[in-house]
């Protein structure tokens, strides 16, 4: 049986398995059957109307079929409703230069590559007139989105610079994940209610108590338990703005480059407040100067971080600052300051009702049977969210072997699932061993008392 027919009988016995159906719909338009595959990605938009996947999918299909009137206007309602959506600017490109509108297919595969640069296509460049690299054949630079520009291209001299307030480029997004859709972390999510949510929500209410909507949160513990999935979800609980920075989007070569890159940030946060301003592994920009000493430039992005936080000559209010680190003993006791990433919360890894609340979840959507949440979630101390995803992965590997052979769809049972469990070793172990010398050895004013009590060296 030839995988587009397995995935067919797949599909017969789950039919509204989305994945599924969408990895079906690809099979049937890589094999040409494009009345098939759209007839997928139809199915997959009554299930989930706005589906980014399926609508970029029925434009590649009237792509191929060379209907380029209907995908255009089918490609560009996409790019209006998901304007961050680099794959469907990109195909976009290619539609506008298929109906020979050069101008506009260079526009949008612009602006595709300033999205995303995974997305340079140097064929479709070379067909443009771009060059290799991106770089345009009459000197014109991609300038990025910064404080006091709007973004686009602009004329330089050659072996130039091009003269802008920040080259910060960030992705808008607004998250629709709740925290309805984060397993357990219970009494994470009211700190995070308490101290985020109804300031933001209620500014007003706080003002007259002179209390300012915003603020830092630092929120600490061993990788894989969650820091990232509940920042994208604190923004969607309030609908604001969501920016995730790492070091990529900082760190430059040149001097003075990195700082103007992290004011950007900041200036763009502040011009789309109420947002969220995430920063992944912060504790490789908020490092201890003292760390630092023969680097004078690591110390001035440092500084500019410091000065950011306070706001300097802006107002950061409605900007709320969330940072996620695994070693917070690196991070400069001078962002801790109030105003600043003042407010420490500890993410340890789920207890078993919320390994039992994150397992089921993860069978959501599945074909699993007989799972047993509770009692896997007891055979699972210590696992964090990532191990739990990973004992699924390695149960959902060990049956699809099965599948492929009997070409047949065969669920995922709680025997597939104790075994793999029983094969994984938790990767929370190894933080903990370090983070415990610190809790007991470097612990001023008890701010890692919350790893001794999870490890049971302390009482509440």
């Amino acid at each position: 049986m030839s995988d587009i027919n397995v995935l067919r009988e797949a599909l017969r016995h789950s039919p509204d398995n989305l994945p599924l159906r969408l990895l079906f719909a690809q099979s049937c338009l890589d094999d040409l059957q494009f009345e098939e595959a759209r007839e997928s990605y139809e199915h997959v938009l009554s299930l989930s109307p706005g589906h980014e996947g399926a609508c970029l999918g029925i434009v590649r299909v009237l792509f191929c079929e060379a209907r380029f009137s209907e995908a255009i206007v089918r490609a560009e309602a996409l790019v209006k409703a998901h304007p961050s959506f680099a794959a469907a600017h990109l195909m976009l490109a290619r539609l506008h230069l298929a109906e020979g509108d050069k101008a506009a297919a260079i526009d949008s595969y612009r602006t595709a590559v300033k999205m995303d640069r995974g997305f340079m296509d140097e064929p479709l460049a070379k067909r443009l007139g771009i060059p290799p690299g991106g770089q345009e054949s009459d000197e014109l630079r991609p300038v990025a989105m910064g404080a006091g520009t709007s973004g686009g291209w602009r004329e330089v001299q050659p072996g130039g610079e091009p003269e802008s307030v920040s080259d910060f480029a960030a992705e808008i997004e607004k998250p629709a994940l709740t925290f309805a859709e984060v397993g357990g972390m219970d009494q994470l999510k009211q700190q995070i209610r308490m101290r985020i949510l109804h300031p933001m929500k209620h500014p007003e209410l706080f003002r007259a108590y002179g209390k300012s909507a915003g603020g830092g949160v630092l929120l600490y513990g061993p990788p894989g338990c969650g820091k990232t999935l509940i920042s994208r979800a604190t923004a969607g609980e309030i609908d604001a703005n969501f920016f995730c920075i790492g070091l990529h989007d900082i760190l430059d070569m040149w001097i003075g480059s990195s700082e103007k890159n992290l004011h950007g940030v900041f200036e763009m946060a502040r011009a789309n407040a109420p947002c969220v301003l995430f920063f992944d592994e912060v504790d490789a920009l908020a490092a201890d100067r003292k760390d630092f000493k023969a680097s004078a430039a690591s110390r001035s992005v440092i500084n500019q971080f410091l000065a950011e936080l306070d706001g300097g000559v802006s107002n950061n209010d409605g900007v709320l600052f969330l940072g996620a680190t695994n070693a917070p003993w690196h991070i400069d006791p001078a962002f801790r300051r109030p105003g600043r990433f003042d407010r420490t919360v500890f993410v340890p890894p789920p207890d078993e009702a919320a390994r039992a609340a994150i397992l089921r979840l993860l069978a959501k959507d599945k074909p699993v049977a007989d799972l047993d949440a509770e009692d896997l979630a007891r055979r699972t101390k210590h696992f964090s969210g990532a191990d739990l995803k990973a004992v699924f992965d390695a149960a959902v590997e060990s049956v699809l072997e099965s599948a492929l052979e009997a070409g047949r769809v065969i669920p995922v049972t709680q025997k597939h699932l104790v075994r793999a469990a029983k094969e994984h070793r938790p990767t929370t172990q190894a933080w903990f061993e370090s983070a415990k010398n610190y809790a007991l050895y470097a612990n001023q004013g008890g701010y890692y008392d919350d790893i001794l009590e999870y490890l049971g060296l302390k009482k509440p």
